[in-house]
């Protein structure tokens, strides 16, 4: 298993608008830049998958490295935003809520999520500074 330079990389869905707007909303609050991304798509994301056998119907999910854990859906999400500037490292307190409560509300956003926020159309147009970020 290949590990990578960077402790916390989180692999989203890029044609999905919900993931790429995660996405925006992560790069906004995370202003010491500790985490990197990868869309499940890219070459690095696949790459990644591959490494850790982690299967491609996970594409519904969001899947958060951190110093070499994989964590998926609901988990990954909350370990996601424990990492951000501000109150929102508070929303990690749902992880007392029971994996199986959680997980259905996030597999239903999931099912739901290019009904209701669409797909995306064209790709970012980095700039220099946010290039780093993206493998």
């Amino acid at each position: 298993m290949n590990e990578h330079k960077w402790s916390k990389i989180l692999l989203f869905d890029g044609e999905c608008n919900l993931c790429n707007s995660t996405v925006q909303f992560v790069i906004e609050r995370d202003k010491k830049a500790k985490i990197k991304f990868a869309s499940l798509q890219s070459i690095q994301g696949k790459k990644i998958m591959l490494e850790h056998s982690i299967p491609s119907h996970y594409f519904d999910s969001i899947i958060f490295f951190e110093n070499g854990i994989v964590y998926y859906k609901s988990t990954a999400a909350l370990k996601l935003f424990k990492n951000l500037n501000g109150f929102w490292k508070l929303t990690y307190v749902f992880i007392i809520v029971p994996n199986f409560i959680r997980n259905w509300v996030y597999d239903f956003i999931a099912r739901n999520r290019i009904k209701w926020f669409g797909k995306a159309e064209t790709c970012w147009v980095m700039t220099n500074d946010l290039k780093d970020r993206f493998l």
